[in-house]
């Protein structure tokens, strides 16, 4: 896998899991800086953790960074 191949596999997965399009992620993730400065600067180690933690890892990036909303 490469860093295209694992960025738009970390793309899909969270569209998956928050129900929304994978071109809304991807902005989110782009606008945000999640894309450029953590998936594709750390994708030498990110890419050996599974789907699971990295998509739980990214969704609350996104809520860091208020891209989403906080919901307990």
């Amino acid at each position: 896998m490469n860093e295209l191949e694992f960025s738009t596999s970390c793309i899909g997965n969270v569209a998956d899991e928050l129900h929304i399009s994978q071109s809304e992620v991807y902005r989110m993730l782009k606008d945000s800086g999640i894309l450029s400065d953590y998936i594709v600067k750390y994708y030498d180690v990110l890419h050996t953790y599974g789907r699971k933690y990295m998509t739980n890892e990214l969704i609350s990036l996104l809520k860091e960074r208020k891209m989403l909303p906080i919901v307990n």
